[in-house]
């Protein structure tokens, strides 16, 4: 049975989700749809890479993921279709395809789109061009080459000798904060050394936890999530509010004044002694 997931940023107070769903079990009945969120932040491309990318991974082979975001930032020109760990992502030329794979697909096509388009008239080409006819047969990058897309690639870590900086990258539904520095790289430039994580600057993790009841109560702590990424939480509590802790925003970075203002509450340090 093929698999669709679904990833917009269009929310479900309407009817464009239920909509959608619609157009592709009228293309083909089989499909199994499955919402991972549609509820991701329109101009925040990290946030829906972290999301993506480690929700893309657990689907079986083959399986089509179609990510809506941002999707008229400019007039589509045309949608991109590549392959990626043997899934197949469809989603706009935005450069929300290699903020999600970390590098250029090898497999990849472009589905022209021509004039002024709806949302749904654009769902319905994919549905029409990529979706019809598949069924349980392997996916066949016939279609137009895409020669030039926009690239973007997701946040990495500053690192220097002693110190890394990470940015915070998520912020969960339990306000846990989530920062884009993997065990790996933490581990790596750790190298055995004792470490602090600083919030604020007299208040720091010297430890990493397992999981939340390796602390009691409302006690703070720091530990690697499923996704590998570096976690701050407060048992019981609210991380982000009590802290001041905000999203990384790229309109931010780009204004310097805003980021003088705020930068302590997008960066977390870690130092290596």
């Amino acid at each position: 049975m093929p698999i669709l997931t679904l990833t917009t940023d269009i929310g479900q107070r309407d009817y464009l989700v239920g909509a959608i769903k619609g157009q592709f079990l009228s293309v083909d009945q089989r499909f199994q749809i499955n919402d991972i969120t549609h509820y991701l932040s329109q101009t925040n491309f990290p946030q829906a890479a972290y999301i993506c990318s480690n929700a893309f991974k657990y689907y079986p082979a083959g399986t089509f993921h179609l990510v809506l975001i941002n999707l008229y930032e400019t007039t589509p020109k045309q949608l991109l279709v590549a392959k990626y760990h043997d899934q197949i992502i469809i989603c706009p030329d935005n450069g929300i395809l290699t903020m999600i794979t970390g590098e250029m697909p090898k497999e990849l096509m472009a589905l022209p789109v021509r004039g002024q388009n709806t949302l749904l008239e654009l769902t319905q080409l994919i549905a029409d061009s990529i979706i019809k006819g598949q069924g349980d047969k392997s996916f066949s990058f016939k279609g137009a080459q895409a020669k030039q897309i926009v690239e973007r690639y997701p946040l990495r870590p500053t690192i220097g000798p002693d110190w890394m900086d990470g940015q915070v990258l998520f912020i969960d539904s339990f306000e846990n904060v989530v920062v884009n520095i993997t065990k790996e790289e933490f581990e790596a430039h750790r190298n055995g050394r004792k470490f602090k994580i600083f919030l604020r600057r007299n208040d720091a993790f010297e430890s990493i936890s397992n999981n939340y009841t390796d602390v009691p109560g409302t006690e703070k702590l720091a530990w690697f999530n499923s996704a590998g990424y570096l976690e701050l939480a407060l048992r019981n509590g609210n991380m982000a509010g009590l802290f001041g802790l905000q999203v990384f925003n790229e309109q931010m970075q780009q204004s310097r004044a805003a980021m003088e203002n705020k930068w302590f509450y997008q960066t977390i340090k870690v130092l290596f002694e």
